[in-house]
């Protein structure tokens, strides 16, 4: 009997989990009723609980005493994977944070299932890391012993674009060459893909496959850069010393503007260090907005301001991203330009991502048929336009932004293991 199967799209930003159905897969409610669970968690230091998703960020944001972890898939790149971290009277291991994540991950889609699920089809980006191929296998392998870890006994992997392009794939009804844009919370990866109605019943795809490329570079990446641009002078980045032009160490702002290390800087004597650079500042004003932050632990509020800032640049030219809970009326106007003008360098880096691929291709930028966008960051106005200017030609056709990788692995899993 073939063994249940899932699809699990573990994201930096946010995950989703999808069961094979009927004509492809379906989404699994993960948080209540949503099929997304940000990849987030809250260890409440007062109750000893742990939390997840949106109850882990609304948590915090109520100044709950504990500790937040958000984009910790960034940390399997790095050696902080084999690291442990402070948690009020105790360490954990980021494994095992991750494992805890993807435990919680499991037991809804068990749910859903209405019986253990034992084989899962993960997805990855094309790269864990840049140019470092062990690197980039050592960070798969210590996903798969996670995954093993929370229950999943058949463990198989997918490129994320590889999968969004399934899901696009079910939705047509003629055959294209399409290049597929998954840009997620820390990777862009780019698959070259011919798909079409005949092509989705052959049981082996490796023809098909015509290219996958992929940088580390991702929302979190956008934010960190929009930060450092438009938030951290307003708390004494770059700002003048007072002797011989000096200007303020820059470690602490680039630290706070950085998911991952943001809780490196909740210490002592990093407060001390601080408090030391204020009575050597020209504008000591700035630092004791920097020292409201880090004595308070404001850091994760600000980075989820700053992302809230670049969400609505989305949709709108302008807007203000509130730091009131620094300093009463305290905020950053930003606009579209500021944005683009921040993050010059990762849209460069992903538009070269897409040359390389359609070079590893064999193919002229007219030969694609169709971009299909997927995840988060394709919504940012200077990325969506420096990966269709790349091949100008080529319909756009926007994705399930937060779903179509979680729905085409459970495509994928039901063919690999016999649900489909």
């Amino acid at each position: 009997m073939a063994p249940l199967s899932c699809g699990l799209d573990f994201g930096t930003s946010n995950s989703t989990a999808g069961l094979p159905a009927a004509g492809g897969g379906r989404l699994v409610p993960l948080e209540g009723e949503a099929t997304t669970l940000p990849s987030a968690i809250f260890f409440d230091f007062s109750t000893r609980e742990v939390l997840f998703g949106r109850e882990a960020i609304d948590a915090y944001i109520g100044h709950g005493e504990g500790r937040l972890m958000r984009a910790v898939k960034s940390v399997l790149a790095t050696d902080l994977i084999d690291q442990d971290t402070q948690l009020d009277d105790r360490r954990i291991s980021f494994q095992e944070v991750i494992a805890l994540l993807l435990r919680r991950i499991k037991e809804r889609v068990d749910l859903a299932a209405g019986s253990p699920v034992d084989a899962v089809v993960h997805g990855r980006p094309v790269h864990f890391v840049d140019d470092d191929p062990p690197a980039d296998a050592r960070a798969e392998a210590v996903l798969e012993s996670i995954a093993r870890s929370v229950g999943f006994r058949e463990v198989s992997f997918q490129f994320e674009p590889i999968a969004a392009a399934l899901h696009y794939e079910a939705q047509i009804d003629r055959e294209e060459l399409a290049l597929i844009a998954d840009i997620g919370g820390g990777t862009s990866d780019f698959s070259i893909v011919r798909i079409g109605p005949e092509r989705a019943r052959r049981a082996d795809r490796k023809d098909d496959i015509l290219a996958n490329q992929g940088i580390r570079v991702g929302g979190t990446d956008l934010d960190r850069l929009l930060s450092l641009e438009t938030v951290m002078p307003l708390l004494g980045y770059r700002s003048a010393m007072q002797r011989r032009d000096l200007t303020a160490p820059g470690s602490y702002f680039r630290d706070l503007a950085t998911w991952s290390k943001i809780n490196f800087l909740y210490a002592r004597r990093v407060i001390a260090e601080i408090v030391q650079v204020r009575r050597e500042a020209r504008h000591p004003e700035l630092f004791d907005r920097l020292l409201t932050v880090v004595e308070n632990n404001l850091g994760h509020a600000l980075a989820l301001e700053v992302e809230r800032g670049k969400v609505a640049l989305s949709e709108a030219e302008a807007t203000t991203i509130d730091l009131s809970a620094v300093e009463p009326a305290l905020g950053a106007r930003i606009d579209r330009a500021d944005l683009a003008a921040a993050i010059v360098e990762p849209v460069e880096r992903v538009a070269g991502c897409v040359r390389v691929c359609l070079d590893e291709a064999g193919l002229r930028p007219g030969a694609i048929d169709t971009v299909f966008l997927t995840g988060g960051s394709t919504l940012v106005p200077a990325i969506r336009e420096g990966i269709l200017a790349t091949v100008p030609e080529a319909r756009a056709v926007d994705g399930d932004r937060f779903g179509s990788v979680g729905l085409g692995l459970a495509i994928e899993a039901g063919r690999r293991y016999g649900q489909a």
